[in-house]
C-alpha cells in the first residue's frame, strides 16, 4: 500500500522512520519546528511539505500524490477535506487518549492533572472534527502514582508502532471494524503553553501534586513565585506536618524541608529546577 504521513515532533519522527522501513511511504507533511523530520527529508531528498497545509496551501504539493492510506502521528494541524479524501482506503490518526475522553491537545498531561488512573492511545478515522472520528482500535495504559507526563509519553512511544502495524494489517485484510464515538461521554481540552503552569496554592494538595508531576522536567514545568522570583517545581510530596486551617494557603511553614500550607494539608517541595530562592518561614508563595 502507498502511504502518506502527517507527523510532528520526536514521536512523529520515530514513527515516520519506522514506517519508511516497512512500507511504501510516498510523502510526509510536518511543521516548521520538527527539525529531525525536515533534516531527514533534506538528507534523503524525500518528498515533504513543511508548514500549515490549511486553506489550500498544500494543494500544489499534493498534485498526483496517489496514496491508499493517510496516517497522522502527533501532527500539529487540523486536517481539511482535501487531505481526508486523498487516500483511496482510509485516513486515520493516532490520538493520545482513550477517546472520546480528552479530545484536543496534550491529553496525557490533562489525564494526570485530573487524577485519572488510566489513559491510552486510540487509532481513529480522521473526519472534519477534532478527534471525533470512528474508533478503529485502542490500547489502554495505566497511570501509576509517580508517573510524569514524560513517563506516560515513553509508554506511548512503545505502543504507537504496534498499533499502526495492527491497523495497516486490518486494512490489507479488509477487516476494519469501526466503532462510533459516544459523544455524550466526550471531553475536550485545549492547547497548553508554558504560561499555563502557574500553581494556585488554594487548590487541594492532590491537584497541586498532580499539576507538578504532569509538567515536570523535561516539560516547561509547574511554577510559583517567591516574592518577585519565579521558580519551577519538578517534584512535590505530602507531609504530615501540623497546620492550622486558618493559615493562608501558600504559607511557608519550614524552609528545610520546604513545607507549604494548602487547604487540606501540607506539601513538601522536593525538587526545584535551576535557581532556588532563599526561602524564609512565614513568607507566602504566590
Amino acid at each position: 500500500m502507498r502511504i502518506g504521513v502527517l507527523a510532528s515532533g520526536n514521536l512523529g519522527y520515530s514513527v515516520f522512520k519506522d514506517l519508511i522501513k516497512k512500507n511504501e511511504v510516498v510523502f510526509v507533511m510536518t511543521d516548521k519546528k520538527s527539525f529531525d523530520i525536515i533534516n531527514f527529508c533534506k538528507d534523503y531528498n524525500f518528498p515533504n511539505f513543511v508548514g500549515n497545509p490549511r486553506n489550500g496551501k498544500s494543494n500544489e504539493f499534493l498534485i498526483e500524490k496517489k496514496i491508499d492510506v493517510l496516517i497522522s502521528i502527533n501532527y500539529l494541524y487540523l486536517i481539511e477535506e482535501n487531505l481526508i479524501k486523498l487516500p483511496k482506503k482510509l485516513a486515520f490518526n493516532i490520538h493520545g487518549s482513550l477517546l472520546p475522553k480528552y479530545r484536543g491537545r496534550t491529553p496525557h498531561v490533562w489525564s494526570i492533572i485530573n487524577n485519572d488512573k488510566e489513559t491510552g492511545i486510540t487509532a481513529h478515522v480522521i473526519d472534519k472534527g477534532c478527534d471525533t472520528g470512528d474508533i478503529i482500535e485502542q490500547i489502554s495504559v495505566p497511570i501509576n502514582y509517580n508517573d510524569t507526563g514524560a513517563m506516560i509519553l515513553e509508554k506511548y512511544n512503545k505502543l504507537y508502532v504496534p498499533l499502526i502495524d495492527s491497523v495497516l494489517e486490518k486494512i490489507k485484510n479488509d477487516s476494519i471494524s469501526l466503532v462510533p464515538q459516544e459523544n455524550n461521554k466526550s471531553s475536550y481540552f485545549g492547547k497548553r503553553s508554558p504560561e499555563d503552569g502557574k500553581i494556585d496554592w488554594n487548590w487541594q494538595k492532590e491537584r497541586i501534586r498532580n499539576w507538578v508531576r504532569a509538567q515536570s522536567n523535561p516539560y516547561p514545568g509547574a511554577f510559583s513565585f517567591y516574592k518577585s522570583q519565579q521558580f519551577i517545581i519538578d517534584e512535590i510530596e505530602y507531609s504530615d506536618f501540623a497546620f492550622d486551617y486558618e493559615m493562608t494557603n501558600g504559607l511557608i511553614l519550614s524552609h528545610s524541608p520546604l513545607l507549604i500550607k494548602t487547604p487540606n494539608g501540607v506539601v513538601e517541595i522536593i525538587k526545584i529546577r535551576d535557581n532556588k530562592p532563599s526561602f524564609e518561614v512565614e513568607q507566602i508563595l504566590k
